[in-house]
């Protein structure tokens, strides 16, 4: 007999080789975990124009129904801190229903969770720019915001527990961290200010016996191994390319670090040159983007610079494998640059137009089939 729901994704989150796939397809009527959730407004009604949630947040809407965006942050003005009244997560009202919610759960992977969990509660009540200023100019006044948001977080996370021990076994929660190019802050300043934060929650949910799943948006790769670190046990990412998911033909995929151009005196630390090495040890493959036609110099120069940078940091990282790929080709007398190029480095050269496009799929094919040489 095959595996429950509840079996198959517990095994597949804890690595523990399921059967088959977990899946959650609820479109097509596939899901192998079952969702209980509190009263909390969080957007409301998505036809309604406008509408306001627990915190008094107001939402505001296009015509056409949508989740929409927060409009009105009810702390932009400190001063309103005097008079703010806080959500209760002991008020009874916010779990009435719960227990009807976990009909047709059978035995399925049941889940709670919040909807903004921390970061987000905390830019839609004082503001996205003052958060993220104030995080900088008054770390006090942004701590207590934070540590009121976990207090509530964690009321009703031990509530929860309390009415249903033992039949709840995931809390997800939702966190948007990133922009396309990284998080809104410095790694440094998230695992100093948010990290301990999040530990006292996940922590919380651990000891209710549940695993933790989160949902962020964004290029968030500096962050997930904090995450880990805390006991993040599952994560869902959206827009794979800002993570650096390249995705070709027939369903491969392969990850690409973009690191930024090296100075000299990289590798013994000009600029950030050392800490951006360290991430290159980490590949497999490098992959040389050249400018064919910089506006000093030559693209052979170039190349065998950063070639010297990375020899003299570390004889090994200059060994891998690597792609030499020339970039701009859709200027003026390129091509000719290109073939003078290849000759004065006596390799061969993948030429390609980020702009046009014209390249780009014979570069991810050389990328992939490096990575994965025939057997």
């Amino acid at each position: 007999m095959g595996m429950t729901s509840l079996e198959v994704v517990k095994s597949a989150i804890h690595f523990q080789s399921p059967d088959r796939l977990p899946m959650r397809f609820e479109s097509l009527g596939i899901n192998d975990t079952h969702s209980v959730g509190t009263n909390a407004i969080a957007p409301g009604d998505h036809v309604g124009r406008e509408t306001y949630d627990e915190w008094h947040c107001l939402w505001r809407r296009t015509e056409m129904a949508n989740m929409g965006q927060v409009k009105g942050n009810p702390l932009a003005d400190w001063e309103a801190i005097e008079t703010y009244r806080w959500p209760d997560p002991d008020d009874p009202a916010y779990y009435e229903g719960m227990e009807g919610r976990f009909a047709g759960a059978g035995t399925k992977y049941v889940m709670t969770g919040f909807f903004m969990l921390l970061f987000e509660r905390m830019h839609t009540l004082r503001g996205m720019g003052n958060v993220l200023t104030e995080l900088y100019t008054d770390p006090g006044r942004m701590a207590f915001l934070a540590d009121r948001i976990v207090a509530f977080d964690l009321a009703v996370i031990r509530n929860i527990g309390e009415r249903f021990p033992g039949r709840i076994h995931g809390f997800s929660f939702t966190d948007d961290w990133g922009t396309e190019l990284a998080t809104f802050i410095s790694p440094r300043m998230w695992c100093d200010f948010f990290q301990p934060r999040y530990a006292r929650l996940f922590e919380a949910a651990h000891a209710q016996g549940w695993d933790v799943w989160m949902h962020t948006c964004g290029r968030v790769n500096e962050i997930i191994e904090p995450l880990i670190e805390i006991g993040l046990d599952c994560i869902n990412l959206q827009q794979p390319r800002a993570l650096g998911i390249v995705e070709i033909a027939n369903f491969r995929r392969f990850v690409m670090a973009d690191i930024p151009g090296l100075i000299e005196g990289a590798h013994a630390g000009a600029g950030l040159g050392d800490e951006f090495l360290r991430h290159v040890e980490r590949t497999r493959l490098l992959v040389h983007m050249m400018d064919i036609c910089p506006p000093t110099g030559g693209p052979a120069d170039d190349y065998r610079a950063i070639r010297g940078e990375l020899a003299q940091y570390s004889p090994a990282l200059a060994e891998k494998p690597e792609i030499v790929v020339a970039n701009k080709m859709d200027l003026t007398d390129a091509d000719k640059h290109v073939a003078a190029f290849r000759e004065a480095i006596g390799k061969d050269v993948i030429a390609i137009s980020a702009v046009t496009g014209k390249g780009l799929a014979s570069l991810t094919e050389a990328i992939w089939q490096e990575l994965h040489p025939p057997q």
